[in-house]
């Protein structure tokens, strides 16, 4: 039997990327060949465009060289506490304009074209557990601009097969230390005494990034999923607390935590908890990954 992907081009943008690195490997195992764009001023490797997503005409021409089967949008600011406002919504809402354009230019159109948004749309909710229906109450610039980008994306749906994620928070090797557990793993993997953290009361549904990965190539190759938003979660939520609870049984010591007030967000998000029964339903059992092995992965890598 053909693998998923053969004889399939796949277009990821922000490929150099912490998700695009997990994702390519995960396509690339389905057989399907890889192209992406890094950001400008990296040396660009086989199958590799650096062009920036504000550059209309660029983003074109990589669009007409590379002729995608299948898009994994990728590209954006995704750190929420990211200094500059006006790029944040540049990039995540006119960048992914100028991408839409550019397919819908194109004369082959991709089977599919899945946008990454975010569970940060959803905000404060008093909702236990969230599904795609729970209206949306976006508490900071960073979800705003994706919510955003998910209404600005719609007006071409009738021109391109859109999916649209909305990944809770994951994590794993390679994501950079100004997130939250990438940053208290490397703690411990120094052995440090003492970690400054922000509000210590949130609660948070943690997938691993492989999980994701494997989800985003599912949903690329599911009929079903065409013009679908999904949740993209564990469906189980861990508090902070938790979290150190677990890396001080892997580490073998407990580590001193300080709050310190210029890390505590205003309009914190204090609890995130996905419904993720609609993804399910469209690509089948989730390979999910208990956190402990997640963190366990992360301090030994």
């Amino acid at each position: 039997m053909a693998a998923e992907g053969a004889g399939k081009r796949a277009l990821i943008t922000g490929l150099s990327g912490f998700t695009g690195h997990y994702v390519a490997q995960e396509l690339r195992a389905a057989g399907y060949q890889i192209f992406g764009t890094i950001t400008p001023g990296h040396t660009p490797g086989e199958g590799e465009f650096a062009v920036d997503l504000l550059d209309r005409a660029g983003l074109a021409a990589v669009i007409r060289e590379v002729q995608p089967d299948v898009v994994a949008h990728l590209a954006a600011i995704a750190f929420v506490a990211h200094g500059d406002v006006e790029q944040i919504y540049r990039v995540n809402v006119v960048g992914t304009r100028n991408l839409l354009e550019a397919l819908a230019a194109a004369e082959k159109k991709p089977s599919a074209v899945l946008l990454a948004s975010s569970a940060n749309i959803y905000g404060n909710t008093d909702v236990g557990v969230i599904d795609e229906s729970v209206p949306a109450a976006p508490a900071n610039d960073y979800a705003v601009s994706k919510l955003s980008m998910e209404y600005m994306a719609r007006l071409w749906q009738d021109k391109l097969p859109l999916i649209f994620v909305r990944p809770f928070n994951y994590t794993g090797v390679g994501q950079a230390e100004n997130f939250l557990l990438p940053k208290i793993v490397a703690h411990f993997r120094r052995k440090a005494s003492d970690i400054e953290l922000g509000n210590l009361h949130v609660w948070r549904d943690f997938s691993d990034v492989r999980m994701v990965a494997a989800s985003y190539r599912k949903l690329l190759a599911a009929p079903a999923a065409l013009g679908g938003t999904f949740n993209i979660c564990s469906g189980h939520a861990y508090s902070l607390g938790e979290a150190l609870d677990m890396m001080a049984d892997i580490a073998g010591y407990q580590i001193n935590v300080h709050v310190n007030p210029a890390f505590v967000r205003a309009n914190e998000v204090v609890r995130l908890t996905g419904d993720n029964r609609r993804l399910i339903a469209a690509t089948g059992p989730l390979a999910g990954v208990p956190l402990a092995d997640t963190l366990r992965w992360m301090y030994s890598a």
